[in-house]
């Protein structure tokens, strides 16, 4: 195999995709076939099992690019932001639409009718994605799973104008390993997503979205005073800064999202032996209020 991150590349010694064909050894390649995420949240595991570990999820109207399908389980990539696993099928669907809106509430019901008091089918979280058809009143149709809200959605190009303003929406939302939802979420995902809702993507891990950010930011020094919208790295972890003194993460130790001093963050952290890696001001994001 070659040097590519396996998190991001489709491709086993057995079976790749054929896209990688001349850049990976594989026994063969084949053209993926895409589904669609059709739950709330389908997780993407490391192994074919329910209790595999989940690095990442599938939201409502994802697409999956999937080359092998054992036992009901596929194995594929995510076109979201190409995180490579395995996904039970039941969360699928190959009927893929095309998306045109996503939901820009932290989270919403899916009622059956277009009516808030009828049976609701789903609970969509931020970021979930579908395609818009009958407008009712108050609601507009989710294609294939029925109506949501008109308020809490919006087009996929109307963005969030703050990134951070949408990580503090997040305050308190339990931790969960590989979680982007928002019923749970790890440091990354709460990172990923918040700049998602504000029209940027970037990659899942907490190692390559620093990687990213420093390709789209500049180094804040040691001593220097942050700011809201500075992103704060350690080896494995990552959160925000919502001012001078303030920092936002996805964490284990209080398994929440938590809005707390960073120099008390920092403290704990780097009493664990890991101390602060990289300090990064992005070069796009303006704090409200500035000019």
């Amino acid at each position: 195999m070659s040097s590519l991150d396996p998190r991001l590349t489709l491709a086993r010694p057995d079976l790749a995709d054929r896209a990688l064909e001349g850049q990976v050894e594989a026994e063969r390649f084949v053209d993926p076939v895409l589904y669609q995420a059709s739950v709330s949240a389908a997780p993407i595991r490391r192994q074919p099992h329910p209790d595999g570990a989940m690095d990442d999820q599938l939201l409502f109207g994802d697409a999956f690019a999937v080359l092998e399908v054992v036992d009901g389980w596929a194995w594929g990539q995510s076109r979201s932001d190409d995180y490579v696993g395995w996904v039970d099928v039941a969360g699928l669907s190959q009927t893929c639409r095309p998306v045109d809106h996503r939901i820009s509430v932290l989270r919403t019901y899916v009622f059956s009718e277009p009516d808030f008091k009828s049976a609701p089918r789903a609970l969509l979280s931020l970021n979930s994605c579908f395609k818009a058809g009958r407008r009712d009143g108050r609601f507009v149709e989710v294609e294939g799973l029925g109506w949501v809200t008109a308020a809490h959605c919006s087009r996929l190009d109307e963005t969030a104008d703050d990134f951070v303003a949408v990580a503090e929406g997040f305050l308190g939302a339990p931790y969960l390993w590989g979680g982007k939802e928002s019923l749970g979420l790890d440091c990354s995902g709460l990172v990923q997503m918040a700049l998602a809702a504000s029209g940027v993507a970037i990659p899942r891990d907490a190692d390559q979205q620093e990687a990213w950010a420093l390709d789209h930011g500049a180094i804040v020094p040691a001593g220097a005073e942050l700011a809201r919208g500075d992103v704060v790295f350690w080896p494995g972890h990552v959160g925000l800064m919502t001012d001078s003194e303030h920092f936002l993460h996805a964490n284990a130790g209080f398994m929440d999202v938590t809005l707390e001093p960073f120099s008390e963050a920092e403290a704990r952290i780097r009493a664990a032996e890991n101390p602060v890696r990289n300090r990064v001001r992005l070069a796009f994001y303006s704090p409200p209020g500035l000019f």
